[in-house]
């Protein structure tokens, strides 16, 4: 296909960047949709199908599995057939699998069905990061990385305000069908997004490259330069399991993924993020309140998503994660203590409330977005693909186990007990943070690379 028919027509570079990304992070929109619709539906689903708390958790966390599932695929479809493309297909199973969760008649065929969602979220989780690592220039790399977990954060918002909306009358059919909507508008957008430049150097597709990166640089030196980065990395074609069995420095970075990833899940956020309502029910409020207080938990981490994408590439990743990690650390610890005590007054239950807010913020200003983009950086080019999907994989692996352990920790440690495991897993992370995260700030892919290759120390790769 001619690549002048698949470009954005903007005429200024950068308003050609920021418009091509934004599409791209829509694929996060998709996602934040299908992670939020589910906390408000499994009430009303519980009560239609008279299930037990282990199905729910099942209900729930099928969309993980799947989504683990489909990003074990996503990185050999993101090198076949282009990142592009992979996106594509992920649009397409997006609106298949809303509308087969609309028209579930058994507990098995929501699964099923929220199973089909989760292969199209473990593919866009993959090639959408990588996507725009990819496009983005070095110097806004990470806050367009980090738009990506801005449009989750936002589709997890609407989510939860269409229940909202929606729990008067308890449809969760409508409540889990509706986001099909958007999901064809993102489908159709997608035929609107250039191809990477470099997927298509490494696919031999020079000229377009070339085009592409005019059009998203808009300056000749710059573009030559950067062809010739990339044609350096390319000497060697992807080898992702080769370089993973024969060099430890790739192992390394890999590791490091794998790290990263277990790390965002084990914060916590995915417990408030699918039990919302059911931890607002154990703080004494009615179904109406835990509606509303569950869709002021959306706001709170869409807006502080935008800490994160106004200070990442002038504070650096260092410093924001270690300030979202404590703040974890004081909210979740808060929490429990509150619940240890007992919450029997209105003060009492907003200032749990409050502290469970506090920990969102933390979260999203850090961990969120700032995870993604550390993972698709620190890989270098000839494994990328192999290594976003390692880490991706082991992302909804995680997240599998948390969706599907919470309602049993609650009922088996407590309640107290259980939120304050997760803030003694956050204060964990500050050290690993120190110790082998990189500070990757206004540095370039291929630097990055080189000094992997070179056999730095991790957290000094990004020097």
């Amino acid at each position: 296909m001619d690549v002048a028919k698949n470009e954005i027509p903007v005429a200024h570079p950068k308003a050609a960047v920021v418009t091509t990304c934004i599409l791209a992070a829509l694929a996060g929109l998709m996602f934040g949709l299908d992670v939020g619709v589910i906390s408000g539906a499994t009430q009303f689903i519980q009560a239609e199908f008279k299930i037990s708390d282990g199905v729910v958790e099942w209900i729930v966390s099928a969309m993980m599995a799947g989504a683990a599932i489909g990003s074990l695929g996503a990185g050999w479809m993101s090198a076949t057939l282009g990142r592009k493309r992979s996106l594509m297909l992920a649009g397409v199973l997006f609106v298949a699998g809303s509308l087969f969760c609309a028209v579930a008649g058994t507990p098995t065929i929501l699964i099923v069905a929220r199973f089909v969602l989760g292969l199209a979220i473990g593919v866009a989780a993959f090639t959408a990061p990588l996507y725009l690592a990819e496009v983005a220039p070095e110097r806004i790399r990470g806050a367009m990385i980090s738009t990506y977990q801005l449009m989750i954060t936002t589709g997890i918002l609407l989510a939860f305000l269409s229940d909202t909306a929606l729990s008067s009358t308890g449809n969760w059919r409508w409540m889990l069908g509706i986001i099909a909507a958007p999901g064809i508008l993102f489908a159709i957008g997608l035929f609107f997004l250039p191809d990477s430049p470099r997927w298509l150097l490494l696919v031999g597709r020079r000229q377009e490259a070339e085009t592409v990166l005019m059009k998203l640089r808009g300056d000749d030196e710059t573009v030559r330069r950067e062809m010739a980065d990339i044609d350096e990395q390319l000497k060697t074609r992807q080898h992702g399991w080769s370089m993973f069995r024969e060099n430890p420095n790739f192992r390394r970075s890999v590791g490091l993924g794998i790290l990263l990833q277990v790390m965002q899940q084990l914060t916590g956020i995915n417990v408030v993020m699918y039990y919302a309502p059911r931890i607002f029910k154990e703080m004494g409020y009615d179904t109406h309140a835990q509606m509303w207080f569950t869709a002021i938990v959306g706001v709170t981490n869409m807006l502080a998503t935008l800490i994160a994408l106004a200070f990442v590439d002038r504070l650096g990743r260092k410093p924001i994660l270690y300030a979202g990690f404590a703040m974890m650390v004081v909210g979740l610890g808060s929490v429990g203590t509150m619940m240890g005590l007992g919450i029997d007054t209105r003060g009492e239950q907003l200032l749990t409330v409050g502290m469970l807010l506090f920990f969102i913020v933390g979260f999203a200003m850090s961990a969120g977005p700032l995870i993604w983009a550390l993972c698709a950086e620190v890989q270098p080019l000839k494994g990328r693909d192999f290594g976003i999907a390692v880490s991706t994989f082991t992302n909804w692996a995680a997240n599998t186990i948390v969706g599907v352990t919470f309602l049993s920790l609650l009922s088996g440690i407590g309640n107290a007990q259980t939120f304050w495991l997760y803030a003694t897993f956050n204060a964990v992370f500050i050290g690993l943070t120190y110790w082998l995260v990189p500070e990757t700030k206004n540095v370039t892919l291929e630097q990055i690379e080189r000094n992997l290759m070179s056999g730095k120390p991790l957290r000094k790769i990004g020097q």
